[in-house]
């Protein structure tokens, strides 16, 4: 607070600017509340300059970061075979592991909640396919997104806390064997865009979740679903059709 009292009035201008710009791109409706107080202000941009400060650690391990911000204890498996957009978050806690055929992939604008795990293989036995995030995703805390069969996850998708993405299935049809010994089948997993998939969400392997569909809270996704969808249960089934308007999501982008 006293930090803030000695910044002029034009260098806290500028630092709201800055925080209301970066917010915009992803709400470019955003409008700071009247109720947060410059104290607040000022520790959050303190905390993302040190966020944006920790990604520069990739530098040593042959990463060029851009616009990345980093929380504390994240951690990275084959950091070679990522790919990360711009104004990407990883929050605290995180891992990702990029061991796979083809590249573990962060759009622009996507927000890794805390303590989320994102692996594409867990074993070098076969390795998995890829994981791919489009932009303005916001994933919850906790996430648990495997890549075996590919994982994909289209644009401005919401997403809440402990989702879990399985796109690998163990065979079991030899009853001699231990299912262990069985082997594994893989079809993966494709999220539309514009979704809004609620806490505790499980989806499982060969599911295809259209564009601008919900998924209530706690449900297990078993099949696929058609765009404008909502679902839920266990398993889920649908609930009713949803009509949206055809909006084009890139003129939702700030400029």
């Amino acid at each position: 607070m006293h930090t803030w009292k000695l910044l002029g009035k034009n260098q806290k201008s500028m630092i709201k600017k800055i925080l209301i710009s970066f917010a915009r791109r992803k709400n470019p409706d955003f409008v700071l509340d009247d109720g947060v107080r410059d104290h607040i202000i000022l520790s959050l941009a303190f905390q993302r300059l040190i966020c944006f400060i920790r990604s520069f650690k990739l530098l040593f391990r042959g990463k060029i970061p851009s616009l990345l911000f980093l929380g504390r204890g994240v951690r990275f498996f084959n950091l070679r075979n990522m790919k990360f957009g711009k104004f990407v978050q990883i929050h605290e806690g995180a891992y990702l592991s990029a061991l796979g055929k083809e590249a573990l992939e962060l759009g622009n604008n996507v927000n890794i909640g805390a303590y989320s795990r994102l692996v594409i293989s867990q074993t070098f036995h076969e390795l998995g396919a890829f994981i791919r995030i489009g932009d303005n995703v916001g994933l919850g805390d906790f996430a648990h997104l495997g890549g075996a069969g590919g994982l994909e996850i289209g644009q401005d998708c919401i997403i809440g806390a402990y989702l879990s993405c399985h796109p690998e299935n163990h065979k079991y049809d030899i009853p001699e064997l231990p299912i262990r010994l069985q082997g594994v089948s893989r079809k993966g997993i494709k999220i539309g865009r514009n979704c809004w998939i609620g806490a505790k969400v499980t989806v499982l392997d060969g599911v295809s979740i259209g564009d601008n569909c919900i998924v209530a809270a706690g449900a297990v996704v078993t099949k696929s679903f058609p765009a404008n969808t909502i679902i839920g249960g266990v398993p889920a089934k649908v609930i009713k059709q949803i009509h949206l308007p055809k909006v084009e999501l890139k003129d939702l982008q700030p400029a």
